[in-house]
């Protein structure tokens, strides 16, 4: 008889533990709306000022944006060590079956986000299934900007151009429990027509190189190389230059650049891109760490094909020099560099965040 009554006392007792949890996350429901509602208010003030309308060509209103959102904007406060981007093709895909590139949050703040322009107008929804909220920005894309300032060839594919030059918003995706942007996508199935008036911009044919030479001796995509990336004065700028040469080396005899290039042979749906010094750099610390741990690379089954053991020293080796190098060219940057940037930048910016050691 007491065992019984002390079931049913666990019974009732787990009963109205759930039903105080029940009451108690409908108040954090709500408190989660305004929460949003007041990041979506935020994010889209700051890119409409940093990154407001201007000609789809002019590269200053570029550089200003840049500027704006690289280091301590309050959009880096958001953003997680990895941030998963690419275009919207469905608006009911699921983002776990969505394909994503990853991204560090300088990459994506650097080179990405800001070939579009803002203008403050934005929306705010919750998506149950996915226990987010999507934050619509209404947007317009820099179409008739010169081929070297975007990280790679968009017009690689010629479907993939055309949806860049049509889209008209872009979705960032809130987490509540995190308080991150995890999932941001790039759309030309928004409700409204882009912010500017688009003229088509016809780009050469893609003749397979990701890196070229221009016409001046200069190497393009200009965005991606470290000249781009890091004040010329840097001291550290020529060792990241060095150890950069031998590390490509290395990945191209471990085949790391047959998988990991924009056109995504392997179809992976999180692509991870090398094929530049700036997603080198980008991406770094994780693809060490994949190394050593023999996630990579992998066959065209996608099961781990371990490297040859002096190949996979070699690249591990060249790639620690590399990662170094960065370092300290990234700490000086947050130093001397930040405050001679702040001096030509119309925004007030930060200091760099300190550097995370993720394992060497």
């Amino acid at each position: 008889m007491k065992s019984s009554l002390r079931l049913h006392a666990c019974a009732t007792s787990a009963l109205c533990l759930m039903i105080g949890q029940a009451l108690a996350a409908a108040p954090a429901a709500a408190a989660d709306d305004k929460k949003a509602a007041r990041v979506a208010s935020q994010l889209a003030d700051e890119l409409a000022q940093v990154c407001p309308l201007s000609d789809a060509a002019d590269k200053a209103a570029l550089d200003r944006c840049r500027q704006g959102l690289t280091y301590e904007s309050k959009l880096r406060t958001w953003l997680p060590d990895i941030v998963l981007w690419g275009r919207q093709k469905d608006v009911n895909l699921a983002l776990k079956d969505s394909g994503l590139n990853q991204f560090s949050p300088d990459m994506f703040a650097g080179m990405y986000l800001p070939l579009f322009m803002f203008n403050g107008e934005h929306t705010v929804e919750y998506v149950e299934s996915e226990k987010q909220y999507r934050i619509h920005l209404r947007s317009a894309f820099r179409n008739r900007l010169p081929p070297g300032e975007f990280p790679y060839p968009f017009w690689h594919e010629e479907s993939k151009w055309a949806g860049y030059e049509k889209s008209n918003e872009v979705v960032f995706w809130w987490d509540p429990v995190k308080n991150q942007f995890r999932f941001v996508q790039w759309s030309p199935l928004g409700a409204k027509p882009p912010l500017l008036a688009v003229t088509p911009e016809k780009r050469p044919a893609f003749d397979g190189q990701w890196m070229w030479t221009d016409a001046k001796g200069q190497v393009q995509p200009k965005v991606t190389v470290f000249d781009g990336l890091f004040e010329s004065n840097n001291p550290y700028l020529a060792r990241v230059e060095t150890t950069y040469k031998a590390f490509a080396l290395r990945m191209r005899e471990s085949q790391c650049n047959d998988c990991h290039v924009p056109s995504n042979p392997d179809k992976s749906k999180q692509l991870v891109m090398l094929q530049t010094p700036a997603h080198a750099a980008g991406q770094i610390k994780r693809l060490l760490k994949s190394v050593r741990e023999d996630r990579m690379p992998r066959t065209e089954y996608g099961i781990e094909k371990p490297l040859d053991p002096l190949m996979k020293s070699a690249l591990l080796e060249d790639g620690v020099a590399f990662d170094r190098a960065l370092d300290d060219a990234k700490r000086w940057e947050a130093e001397q560099g930040a405050a001679q940037r702040m001096a030509r930048s119309p925004f007030p910016r930060l200091p760099m965040p300190a550097l995370t050691d993720t394992g060497r």
